[in-house]
């Protein structure tokens, strides 16, 4: 039950809440922008809040000190004291009596003294605590009281500030900044999606290309634009991956190609023997024994093929075992050189120089290894030809050199570079003349990468091949 609501709401998500990148690079650059138009308009609103506010309160407080010191020094008892500016400009003095009469007034026009007491509102948290404040239709003001006693009788005397024309403007202020964080953040959003839209195109290109891509078109590239930035590498990586996509398929092309190829031929020799075999054989010995003998020997030569495709097939998948272990590399190549010269009575096979050596390797597929080259030699080396093999330490004393060498026909130049690539041959017309299926020396190459053996090869045409395995040695016997 919960599962089946958690489906049902990840799918509800996924189809209604599908944001496109471009959208939230917009909308995380208009709340961005949005964020700070907000603070640094709060900021601005407050400061010029408390500052108004603020030069009201010391305008204030600046004529209360003034009158109340010269009330105490005694010229406040002159007539002209209180007409002649006794107050900063724009505050207003009222003085009454217990019974609320007007004694003195500096502005006649403004507004009474119940009208300022019927305003009366909570004064900010950052004004004075001897200050009040006062609101009404036409205006608000700042006011505070002082009581007095002179000649007897108490006086009360009222200060006034006011804040109209700050409140007005802060006012206006307030609203001119709400307009001006709400057409910014209009502008953000066009300007954001203007922006997303430019820098995420190439992202787009990319979206479409990939698209359009099919294993029949790997030959369409992305354009990599001119600016060395993110999107110019993420193009040319794309475009690197597609060279070794286009790469992989035509290698696996041509090695189906190839393969099949290579199993045609001894499965059509097969069938064209036991064709002639299903005729003539049961009355004819000798070409019963000759249909026998060749669909012996093309079976062989299947089988083979199939050992060497499996081999790189588990190769490819890395499937294939490498058990290394501390081998006597002298050992092995003399015992490989004397079984050699045991099979053939064609070729002279000769031994020089053996320098005793410890590698680690796989002993199976380093033996695997020297053989490869050494039939190679045997099958491109005419009758009479030599054979000779011999090893040394390298001149850093960290891998030892052995050396395979034949006085064979060699190979050209140009088909140097690409006789490790899979069913490669020299002869391209794939004649089994010389034998092989073109696999041998894609599997030594495999097992020379395992081993870390570094292979150079040297040859001319009708004069013969070298072949060099430069071989770690194991740091105890380097």
């Amino acid at each position: 039950m919960w599962y089946a609501i958690r489906a049902r709401l990840a799918r509800w998500i996924d189809r209604y809440f599908y944001i496109r990148i471009s959208t939230k690079i917009t909308l995380l650059y208009a709340a961005i922008l949005f964020f700070v138009l907000i603070l640094s308009t709060a900021i601005l609103g407050v400061g010029a809040y408390i500052y108004f506010y603020r030069q009201a309160e010391v305008d204030l407080d600046r004529s209360i000190r003034h009158v109340m010191n010269n009330i105490e020094s005694g010229h406040a008892a002159e007539a002209k004291f209180w007409f002649e500016g006794p107050v900063i400009p724009g505050v207003i003095v009222r003085i009454t009596d217990d019974a609320g009469r007007v004694v003195l007034d500096t502005d006649a026009h403004f507004p009474s003294i119940e009208t300022v007491e019927n305003g009366r509102v909570s004064a900010p948290f950052w004004a004075s605590p001897d200050m009040e404040l006062s609101e009404f239709r036409n205006g608000a003001v700042y006011h505070a009281q002082r009581d007095i006693e002179y000649g007897g009788i108490p006086y009360h005397i009222h200060f006034f500030r006011t804040i109209t024309t700050e409140k007005d403007f802060f006012n206006a202020l307030q609203r001119l900044l709400f307009y001006t964080v709400a057409i910014c953040f209009v502008l953000a959003l066009i300007a954001g999606h203007f922006i997303s839209t430019r820098i995420l195109k190439p992202i787009r290109q990319i979206t479409w290309t990939a698209r359009s891509i099919e294993v029949e078109r790997l030959g369409r590239r992305l354009d990599v634009p001119r600016a060395r930035d993110e999107l110019a590498e993420l193009a040319r990586t794309f475009n690197r991956m597609l060279d070794r996509l286009q790469e992989g398929f035509r290698q696996e092309q041509r090695f189906v190609s190839d393969a099949s190829h290579e199993l045609r031929t001894p499965l059509t020799v097969i069938l064209g023997y036991s064709d002639m075999l299903s005729r003539w054989g049961r009355e004819d010995r000798n070409i019963l024994d000759e249909g026998i003998t060749a669909i012996r020997s093309e079976a062989e030569n299947m089988q083979q093929l199939i050992e060497k495709l499996l081999f790189l097939a588990r190769a490819d998948q890395k499937r294939q075992a490498v058990n290394k272990e501390d081998v006597n590399l002298a050992e092995m190549l003399a015992d490989t050189m004397e079984k050699m010269q045991m099979v053939t009575t064609t070729h002279e096979v000769t031994l020089g120089a053996n320098t005793p050596a410890i590698v680690s390797a796989d002993p199976v597929l380093l033996r695997q290894l020297l053989r490869i080259f050494l039939e190679n030699s045997l099958k491109y080396t005419p009758a009479g030809g030599h054979i000779h093999a011999f090893s040394a330490r390298s001149q850093d004393g960290a891998s030892v050199l052995v050396t395979l060498t034949d006085d064979g026909i060699g190979i050209a130049p140009e088909h140097q570079p690409h006789i490790f690539d899979r069913f490669y041959r020299v002869d391209s017309s794939r004649t089994k003349e010389t034998g092989g299926s073109g696999l041998g020396l894609s599997i030594a190459r495999w097992i020379a990468e395992r081993h870390d053996i570094e292979i150079t090869l040297t040859s001319e045409v009708d004069v013969g091949t070298s072949i060099t395995l430069a071989i770690p040695l194991v740091k105890d016997s380097a």
